[in-house]
């Protein structure tokens, strides 16, 4: 089972971007039911591809920078890093299938 790591602005740059493997960023809130809808599936995707992927989730509340610097304007979003840059993207609440074609394409 992999393991997802909370980051903030803080540890974005040294847990998050400097993976060596492709990278999936949660962007989510506390508060929000579509974030809370799509977590078991992060989880799943996260535990199919553990070798292969790092997973990593950035509550926007408590850490605002992270996500304005890559213009997410709602959430739950999900970005796939390669080498350090944004490959594709996903916004809102969507089938576990969109999560699968999103990370293969990073692999």
């Amino acid at each position: 089972m992999a393991e997802i790591s909370d980051v903030t602005d803080a540890t974005f740059e040294s847990e998050g971007l400097k993976s060596t493997t492709p990278l999936l960023v949660d962007f989510w809130a506390e508060w929000c039911g579509p974030c809370k809808a799509i977590a078991p599936i992060v989880k799943e995707i996260a535990d199919d591809n553990g070798d292969k992927l790092k997973v990593v989730k950035i509550n926007i509340d408590e850490s605002p920078q992270t996500p304005g610097t890559y213009g997410i304007r709602s959430i739950p979003t999900i970005l796939m890093f390669k080498d350090g840059q944004v490959v594709s993207q996903l916004t809102g609440a969507r089938p576990k299938g969109d999560f699968q074609e999103l990370v293969e394409g990073a692999l």
